[in-house]
């Protein structure tokens, strides 16, 4: 999380992050410098004027030149919300995300049949290759699908491992400078998805593709904001054309401290074809920062259409290496 809709340590998002210098503050520090080095010349060696990491060019790194401790951005994470963040990982740096442990039960169908969903373990494995893109690659291990209708004798069970998603970030702006209140930074997330069983009930079915574009505006020191707009191509139905559905999701975040922060949000998917209607959520939860590279987090969605699971718990954890 960070400033733009979630804590310093979550994702979505958008989160809370903690707020840096003003630029004004570091001119006059980097100005107080170089006159103390000017004036040292001149009755010995010559002072070093040392530039504030803040204001390094940090574009050289890449990932085969990692960017250095000194200088990495604040933990900034895609979830626990389902809104994304607009910041990439530090060039040559490799951060983990992972959903431990999720939960989501359906409403009834027409029928009278509950569906229950347990995920385990999905990660997401962030790449930084330069300063302001990275890779994702996304992935469930196991999971498993429960459908109970009214005759328990019809009841099923399915289980296995899901589709991979291929990701790529690119920030366009605000990746180093989101500190002041009224920053804004955007990116773009185009994404592939990719089925590893077909028929498991589990991933996708087919291949799908879209993109989401991530806003983040900083409403003050600890307020962000986080807004997604995007579109999903989708084929759920083998018998049936792809079709396209639209998403649209808003989360709002508070840093109460340095290491603790929570959100609210709202998220949409339209054009769905399912008879039930389309899909709205709401979504609250936490994030903890155990240190600059550990995040834990908890969180529920809370359906409120009829197409939207009823709830879904879950739990997680972020690091950077």
């Amino acid at each position: 999380m960070r400033g733009d809709g979630g804590s310093a340590d979550a994702e979505m998002a958008v989160g809370v992050r903690v707020a840096r210098h003003a630029a004004s503050a570091r001119a006059r520090r980097v100005r107080g410098i170089a006159v103390a080095a000017l004036l040292a010349g001149s009755v010995g060696p010559a002072l070093a004027v040392e530039v504030p990491p803040a204001m390094e060019d940090k574009s050289r790194y890449t990932l085969a030149d990692p960017t250095p401790d000194r200088l990495l951005r604040d933990l900034s994470t895609d979830r626990p919300d389902m809104t994304e963040s607009p910041f990439t990982v530090d060039a040559g740096r490799v951060q983990t995300e992972t959903n431990l442990f999720g939960y989501a039960r359906s409403r009834p169908e027409a029928d009278g049949t509950v569906t229950s969903v347990y995920e385990f373990a999905t990660t997401n494995i962030r790449v930084g290759l330069t300063h302001d893109t990275e890779i994702d690659v996304i992935w469930q291990p196991y999971g498993i699908v429960r459908a109970r209708p009214r005759d328990p004798l019809a009841a099923t069970r399915q289980a296995g491992v899901g589709s991979i998603d291929l990701r790529a970030k690119i920030n366009l702006w605000g990746n180093d400078t989101f500190a002041a209140p009224g920053a804004t930074a955007l990116a773009l997330l185009p994404f592939v998805t990719l089925p590893t069983d077909r028929g498991n009930g589990i991933g996708a079915a087919a291949v799908e593709a879209g993109l989401i574009v991530p806003l983040a505006v900083k409403l003050s020191d600890q307020i962000g904001l986080g807004l997604n707009a995007g579109m999903h191509v989708r084929k759920d139905d083998p018998t049936v054309g792809y079709h396209v559905e639209w998403l649209a999701s808003a989360s709002l975040a508070y840093e109460w401290t340095e290491r603790f922060g929570s959100y609210v949000e709202v998220a949409t998917r339209l054009g769905t074809r399912d008879p039930r209607g389309d899909v709205v959520l709401v979504g609250l939860g936490l994030a903890y920062k155990v240190h600059r590279n550990l995040q834990l987090d908890a969180g529920v969605n809370l359906g409120v259409t009829p197409a939207a699971s009823r709830i879904n718990p879950f739990v997680g954890v972020s690091a950077r290496f």
